[in-house]
C-alpha cells in the first residue's frame, strides 16, 4: 500500500527526494503522514482539496480490499 501511495505522490510532484511517508499502525487503523516540499504542497492537495480527497479514497480502497482501516494526512 505504501508503495502505491509513493508512485501517485511521485508522479504529482517535481521534488520526488523530499517525499516522505510515515506509516503508523494503531489498533486495527494504519495512518500515512505524508511530507512533501513546500512547493508541492498545491499540487498533492488540488484544488479545494480534490486531489488529497482522491489519494484517500485511493488508499481506502486498497485498505478495505485488505479489510484494514486506512487515512492519509497531510504534514506541513
Amino acid at each position: 500500500m505504501k508503495e502505491i501511495l509513493e508512485s501517485i505522490l511521485k508522479n504529482l510532484v517535481e521534488n520526488v527526494n523530499e517525499i516522505s511517508i510515515n506509516q503508523i499502525e494503531k489498533d486495527k487503523l494504519t495512518i500515512f503522514e505524508i511530507k512533501v516540499a513546500p512547493d508541492d504542497m498545491g499540487k498533492v492537495i488540488g484544488k479545494e482539496g480534490k486531489i488529497a480527497k482522491a489519494i484517500r479514497n485511493i488508499v481506502r480502497a486498497i485498505g478495505a480490499r485488505e479489510h484494514k482501516k486506512v487515512t492519509v494526512e497531510f504534514i506541513d
